[in-house]
């Protein structure tokens, strides 16, 4: 969620010019941290008292932006638009489960069918995927996969989440069909996240050993940005909204990795994606195809500029 905040800030300050972003971390306590987005239709009350110690604080001066992501900072985002009277534009990322009239602009992902004056829905979610950033990453990342073969594969590997399942059967089952490609003479560049599990990488690290196969340790800074920078092919699994948008910002071929599971708001994400060009489903064959990177979030950040300017909120390079 940091990402998508980060990821759409970054690109309206290359829109507007000379912008500052800052990130904050907000922890409520209990039992607000428990709770819905709202409570009957309405925004937590009293928010501002619901704030940990050892989270962020949010006071005055508020920025002339404010971009928001996930169910706990609903209520703040509100409120800060509220308590800015008009100052601060207030952007909230995803479906806030709330009315978009207690924020200046709602951006979520197309499949979660949220429409509305101030509702601008992007195929995807947004993120940091630059060519400067790939090019960046790249240069960092210099002779770390030299010895790699082409072509090369980002292999991106996620973990179970609500909805989808990576249990040892599947991530046997995706080692096998990785090893054979290492065979055929691809260069493979894995990451795995956090959600990926210890005996999961164990067993993904003992399948997949010798020349053709690099697997970042999880201990140096992760070569992401090089690896989408450098691939010719994209494998991502299919749990991770994020990721797939991020692949896909790169213009090159996007291999879905399927696991056990299914939601009805994925299919229809992945339906997009596959309709849009963009992704397949992995069958074992790598097949090359072409499309237009996607760019949601330098359409969606020229939307936001294009506000600030017109609500005389903040000026070109001001």
């Amino acid at each position: 969620m940091e990402n998508q905040c980060l990821g759409l800030a970054e690109r309206v300050a290359d829109e507007i010019g000379n912008l500052t972003v800052a990130i904050k971390r907000i922890q409520p306590h209990a039992p607000w941290k428990w709770l819905p987005e709202s409570i009957l239709g309405q925004p937590w009350p009293f928010p501002f008292a619901a704030l940990r110690q050892d989270g962020d604080t949010l006071v005055e001066p508020w920025p002339h932006l404010l971009i928001a992501c996930g169910r706990k900072t609903v209520a703040y985002s509100a409120a800060i638009k509220r308590r800015s009277h008009g100052r601060t534009f207030v952007v909230q990322l995803q479906d806030p489960r709330l009315s978009p009239r207690y924020f200046d602009l709602v951006i979520p992902p197309k499949h979660d069918h949220l429409t509305g004056d101030n509702v601008l829905p992007i195929l995807g979610s947004p993120n940091r995927i630059t060519p400067g950033k790939l090019a960046d990453g790249t240069k960092q990342a210099e002779g770390l996969f030299d010895a790699l073969p082409r072509p090369l594969v980002a292999v991106l590997i996620g973990g179970s989440s609500r909805h989808f399942t990576l249990d040892l059967e599947v991530m046997d089952d995706l080692a096998a069909r990785l090893a054979r490609l290492a065979s055929d003479g691809y260069g493979l560049m894995i990451t795995t996240s956090r959600r990926t599990g210890t005996a999961q990488e164990d067993l993904l690290r003992s399948r997949l050993q010798g020349p053709n196969v690099h697997i970042w340790n999880g201990v140096d800074p992760n070569p992401y940005f090089a690896m989408l920078g450098l691939a010719d092919h994209i494998m991502v699994t299919e749990e991770s909204t994020n990721m797939v948008t991020e692949a896909a910002a790169t213009g090159k071929p996007v291999h879905v990795i399927a696991l056990k599971g299914r939601s009805p708001k994925f299919a229809r994400f992945h339906a997009e994606m596959k309709s849009a060009g963009i992704t397949r489903i992995f069958d074992g064959i790598l097949d090359s195809w072409h499309y237009e990177p996607l760019n949601e979030t330098g359409r969606a950040a020229k939307v936001v500029a294009s506000h600030l300017r017109s609500n005389s909120i903040i000026h070109t390079d001001s």
